[in-house]
């Protein structure tokens, strides 16, 4: 099933303080998509036409990002687990199956970790849990460069001024390992990540990052993740998420999609498709 961004219905939602955007398409068990940088919901627009025939596919602009309200704060991971749960309150769901992909993946696990009545299943893809063992050979030449050019506060909105185009195609390409993206979604990603305002809220995620660490180390000193969890590698992470999982986590399956790059649902949709209908069957 094939849908359109313009046949995916899109609506405002007040949730834990904010206004949040969010796509609903669908029927059936509720699965809430949480995207990355840079991107906004449109970069599950395949998988939510591949999943809302039998799923109710809720798809969400992360707080600060696309045309969800930009706060001065609250861009923790614990604070962004808090905004998936007000969502799922606000339209009525008990709970879900919770994908996460880069910045979405850290929100997705305190989730399923803090509330996991509400995560019927867990998915989480191309992205670190905060500082817990495992990446450690991702991380040998230390973190990616960006990370540390997006925390430092101010610096990046004023370097990026009038060239946010240049720097999402940056990651555009290196996400798909040369291929791009649909010029139609390579523009909705370029608009949503220009202006200084929307810098500012993307950067804070990154500036976030340190706290985000903090709440993971406390969870699992606390808990065990006991939600069925599938955890899916492509070009760079690899098996490094799956690794830091593994400790900590009843019911792991790993997987790495083969000459995929990060961006998996545009990169490696025809291999992601499968998966996930695998995974999050009832």
């Amino acid at each position: 099933m094939v849908l359109s961004a313009a046949e995916i219905p899109v609506r405002r939602v007040a949730a834990n303080g904010i206004d949040i955007n969010v796509a609903v398409a669908g029927t059936g068990p509720a699965v809430l998509l949480l995207h990355g940088f840079p991107h906004t919901w449109r970069l599950w627009s395949d998988v939510i036409g591949a999943l809302a025939p039998s799923h109710r596919v809720i798809a969400p602009d992360l707080r600060g990002l696309g045309a969800s309200a930009r706060p001065d704060d609250g861009y923790d991971a614990e604070t962004l687990a808090a905004d998936a749960a007000g969502l799922l309150d606000a339209l009525g769901e008990r709970n879900a199956a919770v994908v996460g992909i880069d910045l979405g993946t850290p929100p997705a696990f305190l989730l399923a970790m803090r509330r996991p009545e509400r995560v019927r299943r867990l998915v989480v893809m191309e992205s670190l849990l905060g500082r817990l063992p495992g990446a450690e050979d991702f991380l040998r030449d230390g973190p990616p460069w960006w990370f540390g050019f997006h925390a430092v506060p101010g610096l990046a909105e004023r370097v990026l001024s009038d060239h946010e185009s240049a720097y999402v195609d940056w990651f555009l390409t290196a996400g798909t390992r040369g291929r791009g993206v649909p010029p139609e979604l390579r523009d909705a990603f370029v608009e949503a990540y220009t202006g200084p305002d929307a810098l500012r809220a993307a950067f804070a995620h990154y500036r976030a990052m340190p706290e985000s660490a903090r709440r993971i180390e406390r969870a699992v000193a606390e808990t065990r993740l006991r939600v069925p969890t599938l955890a899916i590698g492509a070009h760079p992470v690899g098996n490094a998420l799956a690794r830091q999982l593994a400790p900590h986590t009843d019911d792991l399956t790993g997987r790495v999609i083969p000459r995929c790059g990060h961006i998996i649902p545009i990169d490696g949709a025809a291999d992601l498709h499968p998966l996930l209908a695998d995974f999050l069957a009832p």
